[in-house]
Order: C-alpha cells, then sequence, then structure tokens
C-alpha cells in the first residue's frame, strides 16, 4: 500500500506512471487436450468448450458483439505457471486471469490486443498495470473526497493489489459457489462445496482418487441427474440451478471469453437471466471475482450503512426506525454520491463496507 506522502504526490500531479505494457511472456503456446469426462457418469459428451475450440486463432471480435464462440485474449500455460503480477489493466475490463475447463488461461491483454486499436478488438486500450491499479485508484478516491485518505491508510485492499490480481478464477466453480452459499451460514456453504467435489472425487484424473480433487467441469456436471447433485447438501432448486448453470457453460451459452470481451452491463445482463444467479450475486462475481473496478451494489445493506455513516449519519438511530430496504440512505442518494467515484466505485464500495467493519471475506466467499 502506498504511504499517504505517495498518495497526495500521486493525487497533486494527477497522473500515475504506466510501466511497459504486456511483455512477450504472455504470448500464448501450445497446450494438450484433456481426456474427456468419465463414461460412467452417463452419455459421451463434447467435453471442449467454446472457450477450448476457439484457442487455435487469436481474433478478438468487437465487444458489442459479444457471441458464443468469440474469441479472447489468451494465455496458454500450465496451470501450475504463477500468473505475472506485471500486466496491463483497465477500469472496465475483466483485471483477472479466467481459467477455461481445460485448464489454459485467458486474459484481456496480451501484446495483440494492445497493438490493436479498440474499434478492432472491441476491448478499451489499458489505462493502468496490475501493479498501479491499486494507487491510482485509491488516489483517484482521495482526490474526489479527501475525508477517505485515513481508511484508505488503515485498510489495505488485498482484492485489487497486483498479488489479488494475479488470482487465477474458474469463473464456473466462482458461480457455483455462488449459488451454494444463498441463505446459509459460511460453514454450512463450506461443507456443501467440499462433499460436491468429492461426489467427483474418482474422476479427478481419470479413475485415480486425490487428497484434493479439482473442482468438477461444466461438462461432468451437465452429465449428473438432479437428486445425484443433491448428495452434497444441496437443495432441489439449487441443484437444478447448478445443472442449469453447468449445461450453459458446456453448450457455450456461457463462457470466459464472454466474460472477458463483454462490457460491465453485457455481464450482468448475461448472468442475472441465469436462474439462481441475482443481481446481487452477479455484481458481487463481477467485483471479487472478474476484479473489475467499477461495480456498485445499492441493495447491499452493508454498503448502505457504510455510506451513511461515512456521511455523518446516525446508522443506530436510522436502523430503530425500520425504514424498510433504503433505511439508511436512499438508492438515488447513494448513485448520486458514487458516481463521482467512476470508474473505480468497486474500490469505493469495498471501503463503505470497512466503515462498518462489514465481514468483507464473506462477502467474496458467498
Amino acid at each position: 500500500m502506498a504511504s499517504k506522502r505517495t498518495l497526495r504526490s500521486a493525487v497533486r500531479s494527477k497522473r500515475i506512471p504506466i510501466p511497459d505494457l504486456a511483455p512477450k511472456s504472455l504470448r500464448p503456446s501450445s497446450s494438450r487436450t484433456p481426456k474427456g469426462p468419465n463414461p460412467s457418469r452417463g452419455s459421451s459428451a463434447a467435453y471442449a468448450s467454446n472457450d477450448d475450440q476457439a484457442e487455435d486463432t487469436l481474433t478478438t471480435p468487437p465487444r458489442k458483439k459479444v457471441k458464443v464462440g468469440s474469441q479472447a485474449s489468451i494465455l496458454r500455460d500450465q496451470a501450475s505457471s504463477p500468473v505475472s503480477l506485471e500486466r496491463p489493466a483497465g477500469p472496465h475490463s475483466t483485471n483477472a486471469p479466467l481459467k477455461t475447463p481445460r485448464g489454459s488461461r485467458i486474459i484481456t491483454y496480451t501484446q495483440d490486443v494492445v497493438d490493436s486499436s479498440p474499434s478492432k478488438t472491441g476491448i478499451p486500450r489499458p489505462t493502468t498495470s496490475t501493479s498501479q491499479l491499486l494507487d491510482q485508484a485509491c488516489a483517484h478516491l482521495i482526490q474526489v473526497d479527501p475525508r477517505l485518505e485515513p481508511l484508505i491508510a488503515k485498510h489495505h485492499c488485498q482484492l485489487f493489489s497486483v498479488e489479488g490480481l494475479a488470482e487465477v478464477i474458474d469463473p464456473f466453480q466462482s458461480l457455483c459457489s455462488s449459488i451454494m452459499a444463498q441463505q446459509v451460514s459460511g460453514a454450512a456453504a463450506s461443507s456443501i462445496k467440499n462433499k460436491f467435489i468429492g461426489l467427483f472425487r474418482d474422476d479427478a484424473e481419470g479413475t485415480i482418487a486425490t487428497d484434493n480433487p479439482p473442482f468438477p467441469s461444466p461438462a461432468k456436471v451437465a452429465l449428473c441427474e438432479v437428486p445425484f447433485l443433491r448428495q452434497a447438501g444441496l437443495s432441489g432448486r439449487k441443484a437444478e440451478y447448478i445443472k442449469g448453470l453447468a449445461e450453459k457453460f458446456d453448450n457455450g451459452e456461457l463462457t470466459a471469453t464472454m466474460l472477458i470481451n463483454g462490457s460491465d452491463e453485457e455481464i450482468i445482463e448475461k448472468l442475472t437471466a441465469v436462474r439462481g444467479l441475482g443481481l446481487w450475486s452477479v455484481q458481487m462475481f463481477a467485483c471479487f471475482a472478474l476484479k473489475r473496478t467499477d461495480i456498485f451494489s445499492t441493495g447491499d445493506l452493508g454498503v448502505q450503512r457504510g455510506m451513511a455513516a461515512f456521511m455523518g449519519k446516525n446508522v443506530q438511530k436510522l436502523k430503530a426506525n425500520k425504514g424498510g430496504k433504503w433505511k439508511y440512505m436512499s438508492e438515488s442518494d447513494m448513485l448520486q454520491h458514487s458516481a463521482k467515484f467512476a470508474p473505480y466505485r468497486s474500490l469505493f464500495m469495498w471501503y463503505m463496507w470497512r466503515v462498518e467493519d462489514v465481514n468483507v471475506a464473506a462477502i467474496a466467499g458467498s
């Protein structure tokens, strides 16, 4: 975390230098095709998703025409290889590396994208790098409202740090975990997830059981019947939701490529159309998993309460008034006040949680 002096200096200069973008190490290399699903689970099905089928070229389609099978910028490597800490980044882009069902990784800004115009790729040019994004965002927040400086100095936002941005995200696993965590405690959600993975233990690495089996692929889950999935402790409705989500990833309706190429609005619209994924869940996924920096949830009570306290309101008195969904702050006031913090409203939201000591880790897990 940058010191106060560094942040003030960044604010006064109104810019933070951006280092050289997209090193050669980001260029793609070959990867092998894994084995298909265990036939004992049901009839055979194509294991490779549209993400993986698209990895033979580096042609990135216009963002406004996101579609099944469209090609993202691709970084292929071994699953155990570390992700480069220094990569181009941008406020309206997916800044997390995403994992495809076959184990390869895709990122937004490869050399080809950086060298191409946004009119060709449909992706905005990077404005910063992963090592500079957090400092740049914090400088912007402080410039808009200097009262945030003590809060920023006290709480380091690991989520958007260079280390946080290096975390490789499996979109299917992350969205499944969100469904599992709905309306249950964190401990219960963790138990369900472990049991769910255990259902596919014999499928890990062929037929060899492992101590730490990976999360099952969409193809494997899609082959399963709802009663089988319920053995993990899922309700019938949640099991249906997860099977439906798996089918959408398996048939290419949802892809990691779409999550790379899509705008904030396109991704939210696409995912909220999926049964079992509400607006809040999708917004949290976009913020915590995809690492998109301009997500803001007005429906989160923790954010409402934090904003009210930050603006000097007596939240205890407001809580006692039982004013309904917007008892701490109206939606219009939240939107109006947060707008000036764009394009870093995800970080503003994170700091509003910290105002009221909300358990951010629990939110990330859900």
